[in-house]
């Protein structure tokens, strides 16, 4: 436990600092790719001691995690001996529970996806039926050989209670309201789980996804067949005061802290991504990392309510944004769909002033560069300042980032 002392600061105690700094060298190893790093680039970065390093990486090594990457060229001295992380040595298990979908996926410690599974799920048959289709997609995506699995993620229509890991009243299935799913599943699988909404876990993959690079080349069959992985030096972090602090340790560096600006390379500043699928969400990626709000309310992004009086809504509004949008999409109208969830997104790009909009769901997968489009028109004709935001694809989906949540506390870091 830790110390405290008089003036309230705490200490802690050598087996938490020893699990600090492990964590802390395999998120440095994460984000320098299979190119690794020297163990002296190590101790810089990490501002530790050489020898330090030397005894934290000799016990990574004979856990399996890292291993040796070669020499570096040498500078007049000894040639420099690179370490790189394992990425098959762990794996994490990411679901994502649609309203009529199941999607589970294995990553291995670089985020990139090794195994999938997805099949039918009716969530309004209520939470135990999906609590064994949940038990049943993670035995599929389990590796055959026995590795053990760091983790769960799971990702679930909204609005949810993150911190207690319980379900709250989704729109239109009142049997899930406080359902405990965490701990059932928890419970059931014997492994650690994480939940967070489907849109939060959207987010963490499209951000991730614009830092893949650090992993470009191994298993690309793989991730042909089974779905662009989330990559390394994805992040995820420490929820404190409704927001969450996070490092992204792509190219170099390590995390920061919450509300501090921490990315790198082509990775966002601030983004929105938006979900179109059997509902309509947003995920808020802001200053670094996931903001959820003190309640874990925060991007109901569907049930602004665009047109008084409109069509009523199954929230109990009128005129909501997911209304309009998903009746233009039944009626085939994808165009007008796309325009609709623009107004809606604008709305949100004035009152945020992000760098990016990232679009996802099944909905914006049948007609990619329609939505991409019309929604960036919409940005463009709104702009209140010419440095609009980027409209892309997400790249990655909403299992993957769960999966990433579950890796998380390996690299020193709360999903």
């Amino acid at each position: 436990m830790n110390s405290r002392s008089g003036d309230g600061r705490g200490g802690v105690n050598l087996p938490a600092l020893r699990g600090h700094n492990e964590a802390l060298m395999l998120d440095l190893l994460r984000g320098a790719g299979p190119a690794g790093l020297g163990r002296a680039e190590l101790a810089a970065r990490a501002g530790l001691t050489p020898q330090a390093v030397s005894k934290i990486t000799a016990r990574l090594a004979a856990d399996g995690l890292i291993a040796e990457a070669g020499r570096a060229a040498s500078t007049g001295g000894k040639p420099r001996t690179l370490l790189r992380l394992i990425p098959e040595a762990r794996h994490a298990v990411g679901v994502h529970m649609d309203r009529d979908e199941l999607r589970a996926v294995r990553v291995d410690l670089a985020g990139r996806v090794v195994a999938e599974s997805r099949g039918p799920l009716d969530f309004g048959a209520g939470p135990e039926a999906a609590v064994e289709a949940v038990v049943r997609a993670v035995a599929r995506v389990k590796d055959p050989t026995g590795l053990p699995l760091l983790g769960v993620g799971v990702a679930a229509p909204g609005p949810l209670d993150y911190r207690a890991g319980a379900m709250g009243r989704v729109t239109g299935y009142p049997s899930w309201k406080s359902f405990p799913l965490r701990g059932v599943l928890e419970g059931r699988l014997g492994l650690p789980v994480l939940l967070d909404k489907d849109t939060n876990a959207g987010a963490v993959a499209a951000a991730g996804a614009w830092l893949r690079a650090a992993w470009p080349d191994a298993d690309a069959d793989a991730d042909a067949d089974a779905g662009a992985g989330v990559g390394a030096g994805a992040f995820v972090a420490a929820d404190v005061g409704g927001g969450v602090g996070v490092g992204l340790s792509a190219g170099a560096g390590v995390g920061a802290g919450p509300g501090v600006d921490a990315y790198a390379g082509d990775g966002p500043h601030t983004c929105v991504y938006l979900h179109v699928g059997t509902g309509l969400g947003a995920g808020l990626w802001l200053r670094g990392g996931v903001y959820r709000g003190a309640r874990s309310a925060a991007g109901e992004f569907g049930h602004q309510v665009l047109l008084l009086d409109g069509p009523p809504c199954r929230c109990g509004a009128r005129g909501c944004v997911e209304v309009l949008c998903l009746g233009a999409v039944a009626r085939g109208e994808l165009s007008e769909a796309a325009r609709i969830l623009g107004e809606a997104a604008a709305n949100l790009v004035a009152l945020l002033d992000v760098d990016r909009v990232l679009l996802g769901g099944r909905v914006v997968a049948a007609a990619p560069d329609v939505f991409v489009a019309e929604v960036g028109a919409v940005l463009a004709a709104r702009a209140l300042d010419p440095a609009r935001p980027v409209v892309a694809l997400a790249g990655a989906g909403v299992a993957e980032g769960a999966a990433e949540m579950a890796l998380a506390p390996l690299f020193g870091r709360a999903g």
